[in-house]
């Protein structure tokens, strides 16, 4: 594998452990309630801010993952949208990076 490829990997790794580990503190902290983390989210204009930028983040690269797929024919690259959403764009665009990065045989 190259190294760039295992570079990509360790960073969606890593963009889905280290955020998680917050939440799940938040969640462990505070009861498991999606609607009071999205309030903590918009607690003052900063925090509202960087929830915007990530969400806008994450719907361009879905839009560029879902363009590169159709020309691409890469399916495989289709499971960063789940994980861009599910975790977030730190796991989702480096997985996806890793996933396009493959040779094509």
């Amino acid at each position: 594998m190259a190294p760039i490829r295992i570079l990509y990997l360790a960073l969606a790794i890593w963009g889905s452990i280290h955020p998680m580990y917050y939440f799940i503190s938040w969640f462990n902290e505070n009861g498991y309630d999606i609607m009071a983390m999205v309030d903590a989210w918009h607690v003052n204009a900063a925090t509202s801010g960087l929830v915007w930028d990530l969400t806008i983040a994450a719907v361009a690269l879905t839009v560029f993952i879902i363009s590169e797929v159709a020309v691409r024919r890469n399916w495989i690259g289709l499971l960063a949208i789940p994980a861009t959403f599910c975790i977030g764009v730190s796991c989702g665009l480096p997985l996806y990076l890793f996933l396009r990065s493959r040779p094509v045989s």
